[in-house]
């Protein structure tokens, strides 16, 4: 059964998210609107979803914690939401946003995504 849950102007039944085929959360990739850099990956549940869209700011549900964390919370990193995207098969979103501060990563690093894993076999 579908959520009610639906994108800015998405309209037609099949642009709503189904939260039950991903058991309750969805993989959301986090993305800066002007450099294009990715810079997290995180998970939202409907309430997380609603609370980023309707406040501006990302929120996410927290697998460890297992609570609900606006990204940021703690070093003021904060992400403000630009633009939500959901993938073909309703599943994923993509959220472009501007990041007001530094980093993202709780490193301390701009992004998350900071060593590259090498291809041990090419197909060329």
């Amino acid at each position: 059964m579908k959520t009610k849950y639906q994108l800015e102007n998405s309209i037609m039944e099949e642009n709503i998210i189904d939260f039950k085929k991903t058991n309750g959360l969805i993989p959301t990739i986090i993305q800066d609107e002007k450099t294009k850099d990715i810079y997290m990956l995180g998970y939202m549940n409907e309430e997380t979803l609603e609370m980023t869209r309707s406040k501006g700011i990302v929120y996410f549900w927290s697998r460890s914690k297992k609570r609900v964390w606006m990204k940021g919370e703690e070093s003021g990193n904060i992400l403000k939401v630009r633009k939500i995207y959901i993938d073909c098969d309703k599943d994923t979103l993509l959220i472009l946003v501007e990041l007001v501060g530094n980093a993202v990563c709780h490193t301390g690093k701009r992004t998350c995504f900071n060593e590259e894993l090498k291809i041990t076999k090419s197909f060329l």
